[in-house]
């Protein structure tokens, strides 16, 4: 597995969860063509989760022929369009699958796999804050790169 990320708490955190590569996407020009170096020709699954157009792109031109890119929410670019290079998508034949969120009816099998310790999603939680902090922490989101998820305690 490849990660890429701008932190490199978010980069120390994918290591510790089994990445065996990682990108810093501040220090390279072309992250998807660093991923095809990595790789020995690109990735066969991309996922992304942030949905800017930049990393939609190259998420899907980082694929290998017959790759997967699942999106997982998308912001429009300024001009209202998507950057998806379809031209690749249709060359390499690539499965392009977007997500919004997961369908209510799966939670059930979802919460019992994190009941029995199968999924560990606390292992993700990187921070904890008090309900008071939470409106500091909201409008400082999006102007440092984070890591992991931050639980508000509203008991705290």
């Amino acid at each position: 597995m490849v990660a890429v990320d701008v932190s490199a708490q978010a980069l120390a955190l994918a290591r510790k969860f089994g990445a065996a590569e990682c990108v810093d996407a501040t220090g390279v020009r072309d992250t998807a063509a660093a991923i095809r170096e990595l790789t020995g020709g690109g990735a066969q699954v991309s996922l992304d989760a942030l949905g800017s157009p930049a990393t939609c792109a190259a998420s899907v031109d980082c694929l290998r022929r017959r790759g997967r890119h699942i999106q997982v929410g998308l912001l429009p670019s300024p001009d209202g369009t998507t950057p998806v290079p379809m031209a690749r998508a249709i060359a390499l034949e690539l499965e392009l699958l977007g997500s919004h969120g997961m369908a209510a009816h799966t939670y059930p099998p979802m919460l019992e796999l994190v009941g029995s310790g199968v999924l560990r999603p606390d292992l993700l939680v990187t921070s904890t804050i008090t309900l008071d902090a939470a409106p500091d922490a909201l409008a400082a989101m999006g102007t440092a790169p984070g890591a992991g998820v931050t639980v508000i305690e509203p008991w705290a």
